[in-house]
C-alpha cells in the first residue's frame, strides 16, 4: 500500500467533506509511531492510550492551523512530547515524590504490566533509560528508538543540534554504565 504524502493529507483536510478521510489517513500513517513515542516516555499502556487520544484530539482541533513551517510528523511529535511531559509532571505533583522515585515507580509498573513482553535485557535497558533526566530520556528515545535525525529532534524540542548531540552522547554513556555496572538479576 502506497504511503500517503503529508501534503495530500493536508489538502484533503482543508476540504470539509474529505476531512474525516484525511484524518483517518493521518492516523494510519502516524498513530503507531506516536503510540510508541509516548509509551517509551510514560511506560504504562493505559496512560499511553489516554495520552494518544488526547494528542490526536489536539491534532484534529488544530490541523487547520498547521502552518507547514515544519514537517507534519515533527509537529505531531511536539504535541505528543508536550502532552507526555505535562502528564509526567502532573503525576509527579500528585504524588509529591521526587523524580527518581517516580522513575522507580514507572519501572515497577513496567515489570508488572501484561503489555510488556521484553526480555531481561530490554527491561534492563528501560530501567537504565528511566535513570536519565527527563530531557535526556526524551532525546535518547527519539534518537535511538524513533531513529530521528538531530535536525528533526531539534524542531520538536526547540533545542540546538549541538546540545542534542551532547545530551544523547551523555545519555548513551549513562545507559552503558548502568547496564555494565548493574549486576542485579531481574
Amino acid at each position: 500500500m502506497k504511503q500517503v504524502e503529508d501534503s495530500e493529507i493536508l489538502a484533503l483536510f482543508a476540504v470539509e467533506r474529505t476531512r474525516n478521510e484525511a484524518f483517518n489517513l493521518l492516523l494510519k500513517k502516524y498513530q503507531q509511531k506516536i503510540y510508541w513515542h509516548i509509551r517509551r516516555l510514560v511506560l504504562n499502556h493505559d496512560d499511553c492510550d489516554d495520552l494518544l487520544q488526547e494528542v490526536f484530539v489536539k491534532v484534529w482541533k488544530n490541523l487547520d492551523k498547521f502552518r507547514s513551517d515544519s514537517q507534519l510528523y515533527t509537529w505531531i511529535y511536539r504535541i505528543a512530547t508536550n502532552e507526555s511531559i505535562t502528564f509526567l509532571n502532573k503525576q509527579k505533583q500528585r504524588s509529591n515524590t521526587p523524580l527518581d522515585e517516580v522513575s522507580s515507580e514507572l519501572a515497577d509498573n513496567l515489570v508488572a504490566s501484561s503489555y510488556f513482553n521484553g526480555d531481561k535485557l530490554e527491561l534492563k535497558l528501560q530501567k537504565a533509560i528511566l535513570t536519565l533526566p527527563e530531557k535526556q530520556r526524551i532525546i535518547f528515545n527519539m534518537k535511538y528508538f524513533d531513529d530521528m535525525k538531530y535536525e528533526e529532534i531539534s524542531e520538536v524540542l526547540g533545542t540546538s543540534v549541538g546540545a542534542l548531540k551532547a545530551s544523547f552522547h551523555i545519555a548513551a554513556k549513562k545507559i552503558e554504565a548502568f547496564i555494565t555496572n548493574d549486576e542485579i538479576d531481574y
